[in-house]
């Protein structure tokens, strides 16, 4: 069978599945355990292994754990969200971590601290609100409990008496542990019984952070856990933006996806604060299936054409659209196949993208004198800048809904190569040459009915043009402007990256 034969099936099997997913009314929880293997789980082998289809703990007299030891979920982070799952105890103490970190210190790699639902085979333990490496206990069984801004613990009305809620656990047997937590609050239930309730708004207070099992230091103990299912929740005082960055490609200093994003990422969050949510997967389209559900933006930096990963996910992808959700593609994310392969779907929801044999992609340096009335021009001044700047991209007809933010004319030296799906063709030629028309490189695109904004920024082939603070300026409106976020009149401020930042993060080593 030929590979693009295969991929296309793979693209109708993975769009059907997702239908199938919505059409059933599942509610958005998706399982993020397979129940035979631990893909996307990261723990010490020496203790984790999956049995009778439960993600399970274990230590002996002969094989103890140094302290206490998690298994890592390393598919994505967890901010708004439900989660539910089912948990077997036989001895000790275990719990779920939810929005928590790696700890530097340890014996081995997988320690973890943060907030931790807590369950036990005895009596006192289930059902706490507690702080791994991170205070202690917020609240336990039975309490509801408010931390203010100076880190002071207040309890609240009693969510019910801590023994009889006890008596909803059954020991040694399978339970469904259900976490809810939106802005700063956190809902623990055991078996359809709320145990604790607790709303931090200490100074150590976390929106986001990693999930993970615990596996508690000890007496010999296992613990099982299986039917984990998770489900983001829209963020009612924040805006979330998820940056999908692809696999590397072009070499050190060219197409850094991952650092450019991380670059992008940083800076909205030092002007917004806590207004915003960033979510960066890196690699390619995320293991997470959940990583959409509540995003605000979704930006794209990766390869493109035929081998664009939203190609194989349309379908997803759209739905979010329709719901609001922005998209933006950076550089070779801004190329997909024309027609039902991508390029249909790029106009509905950024108004444009790269079209092979029509569009073309020369290293030119345009000058840029004059911008729009829109916010993604904000504060940007007059400049030039070398890059890649692919031009005449196939828009919708008549530009509808489409403004043009960075346009200039390239000169005769951008059509020296010969014809080719990149290059020279005689629509270029006319264009450019004959009609001596303006090429829009970078735009922005309103959209109607309650479908997301759009942007297309063809530039960033270079890495090292992010320290350009208008080339950067650009780019960062218009990521806050499809998220629905409020841009300054002077534009999006930022610090400029130095040398030191630039070359971090990025998929090569750096040229001798």
């Amino acid at each position: 069978m030929k590979i693009r034969t295969i991929l296309t099936i793979m693209s109708l099997t993975s769009s059907s599945l997702f239908a199938d997913h919505h059409a059933k009314g599942n509610n958005d929880f998706m399982p993020i355990f397979d129940g035979k293997s631990l893909k996307n789980w990261n723990g010490d082998p020496k203790f984790w292994s999956v049995k009778d289809g439960a993600i399970t703990g274990q230590t002996t007299a002969d094989n103890p754990t140094k302290g206490n030891t998690f298994i890592i979920w390393e598919a994505g982070e967890l901010d708004d969200f439900e989660l539910k799952l089912k948990f077997k105890i036989d001895a000790g103490n275990s719990g779920i971590q939810v929005r928590s970190f790696k700890l530097d210190k340890g014996p081995d790699q997988w320690r973890v601290g943060g907030y931790q639902a807590d369950f036990e085979a005895g009596d006192t333990w289930s059902g706490t609100v507690y702080g791994e490496q991170f205070g202690g206990v917020f609240a336990k069984r039975g309490q509801r409990v408010t931390i203010d801004d100076k880190g002071k613990k207040t309890q609240g009305e009693a969510v019910g008496d801590p023994k009889e809620l006890n008596k909803a656990i059954k020991k040694g047997d399978w339970n469904e542990y259900h976490i809810i937590a939106k802005g700063y609050n956190i809902k623990q239930s055991i078996n359809g019984k709320l145990m604790a309730e607790v709303t931090d708004n200490g100074p150590k207070k976390r929106r986001q952070g990693i999930l993970a099992l615990q596996l508690h230091a000890g007496p010999p103990m296992t613990v099982q856990f299986k039917d984990i299912m998770l489900k983001r929740l829209k963020l009612e005082d924040a805006k979330k933006i998820c940056f999908y960055a692809g696999t590397r490609s072009h070499g050190w200093g060219s197409h850094e996806h991952n650092a450019g994003n991380i670059l992008l990422a940083k800076r909205l969050r030092a002007h917004y604060g806590d207004k915003i949510v960033t979510s960066l997967y890196k690699d390619g389209w995320p293991q997470d299936p959940t990583a959409m559900q509540n995003a605000d933006a979704l930006i794209m930096f990766c390869t493109g054409g035929g081998a664009h990963f939203a190609k194989f996910h349309l379908r997803q992808i759209d739905y979010h659209q329709k719901r609001g959700m922005g998209v933006g593609s950076i550089h070779y994310a801004v190329e997909i196949p024309k027609g039902n392969q991508g390029g249909d779907k790029f106009l509905d929801w950024m108004g444009g993208f790269f079209e092979a044999h029509w569009s073309v992609n020369p290293h030119w340096t345009p000058e840029f004198k004059d911008f729009p009335d829109h916010p993604v021009a904000n504060g940007v001044k007059p400049f030039k800048i070398n890059d890649e700047w692919y031009y005449h991209m196939r828009f919708r007809d008549g530009m509808k809904g489409v403004t043009p933010i960075l346009s200039a004319l390239p000169g005769p030296e951008t059509l020296k190569r010969r014809d080719g799906a990149h290059s020279g063709n005689p629509h270029v030629r006319a264009s450019v040459l004959e009609r001596k028309e303006k090429q829009h490189v970078v735009w922005a695109t309103e959209n109607k009915d309650g479908a997301g904004r759009g942007f297309g920024f063809t530039g960033a082939h270079v890495h090292n043009n992010w320290a350009d603070d208008n080339f950067r300026k650009v780019g960062l409106n218009a990521i806050a402007w499809i998220t629905g976020l409020e841009i300054p009149e002077g534009g999006i401020p930022s610090e400029t990256p130095d040398k030191e930042e630039l070359e971090s993060n990025q998929d090569y080593a750096k040229r001798r």
